[in-house]
């Protein structure tokens, strides 16, 4: 779908324009999207497959939900919203922990320029994984990894096709932030 989005400035400032999600990318505007990690009581981390027809990094393991903040919408009401179409899991505000907004400025092979903020929040799942329900085309798979687990995968990500080996920094961030809560 080609939603339309919010345009901010290098700094994640409003800048009062819009435009469509595939003109984002093409002309690289920076945006904002929404980055929802969710992890248990024991310290196991839901990892989302993205899908493969995804064209960005198909196939590989990343953030439980993400999406792009939609025209008009907060950035709270996008990780809701999120969550119910990727997931199938009602959340509410109150769940939300916000932990940072995290740039993340990509160029790829297929000529998307990605300028993103992530404003990315965690939340502790309660719900069984088996009652989840991947968005087809939007997830292909859903996994629960320990966050030792997670770390190994992250040390050999630049040749195991496991992570964005380009996103250790902020990867490494949100598992030592779920780490500290957990133990």
């Amino acid at each position: 779908m080609d939603e339309r989005i919010d345009i901010v400035d290098k700094n994640g400032e409003p800048t009062g324009q819009t435009a469509l999600k595939s003109e984002i990318h093409t002309q690289g505007f920076y945006h904002n999207t929404a980055h929802l990690w969710l992890y248990t009581a024991s310290g196991d981390i839901l990892l989302a497959q993205r899908a493969a027809t995804k064209a960005i990094c198909p196939l590989l393991w990343d953030v439980s939900v993400a999406g792009h903040v939609d025209a008009g919408e907060t950035i709270v009401e996008a990780a809701i919203r999120e969550t119910l179409e990727e997931i199938g899991l009602a959340i509410r505000e109150s769940d939300l922990q916000k932990i940072g907004v995290f740039p993340c400025f990509q160029t790829y092979d297929n000529g998307i320029v990605d300028n993103e903020f992530h404003h990315t929040f965690i939340v502790e799942l309660q719900t069984p994984i088996d009652q989840l329900k991947p968005q087809q085309g939007e997830v292909e798979a859903l996994k629960l990894l320990s966050i030792s687990a997670c770390l190994k995968a992250l040390d050999t990500s630049d040749y195991n096709k496991h992570f964005i080996s380009s996103n250790r920094p902020y990867y490494e961030f949100v598992f030592h932030t779920i780490a500290q809560l957990t133990s």
